[in-house]
């Protein structure tokens, strides 16, 4: 778990070719599924590739929590408490995104991410 977590935070942070900006506003999208409905707009420009990392991708790389999370720690085995846990761990990694100018900080990757937390622990739950 602690390879994967650090793998979650390259990808995040130093992957797929981030630089940091120096100049310019703080970036961030507070506004629920704007980003998501960007990426289904087919007239934007985004590429298939861009699409499918930013929305499959976001859900996926989360997927691990959910599984493993509640094995290591039990009382994190239902939903409400992994969500209460997961919520504000997300929200510090985007937080980070933006303060560190390397991504963005977006509601909908908190989200997207939230959502791959909960098909990890049906996952868990399903094939348990």
């Amino acid at each position: 778990m602690f390879i994967y977590s650090a793998a979650v935070l390259y990808w995040m942070f130093l992957g797929f070719g981030r630089t940091v900006r120096t100049e310019g506003a703080l970036q961030y999208n507070l506004e629920p599924l704007r980003t998501v409905k960007l990426y289904f707009d087919l007239d934007n420009g985004v590429s298939f590739t861009g699409r499918l990392i930013n929305l499959a991708g976001n859900v996926i790389v989360f997927i691990p929590f959910g599984v493993f999370i509640p094995l290591v720690q039990a009382r994190l085995r239902n939903v409400f408490t992994l969500t209460l846990w997961a919520v504000p761990s997300i929200l510090l990694l985007e937080t980070l995104q933006m303060l560190l100018r390397v991504g963005s900080f977006d509601v909908d990757d908190l989200l997207l991410n939230l959502m791959g937390v909960w098909a990890g622990l049906f996952i868990l739950y399903r094939f348990k």
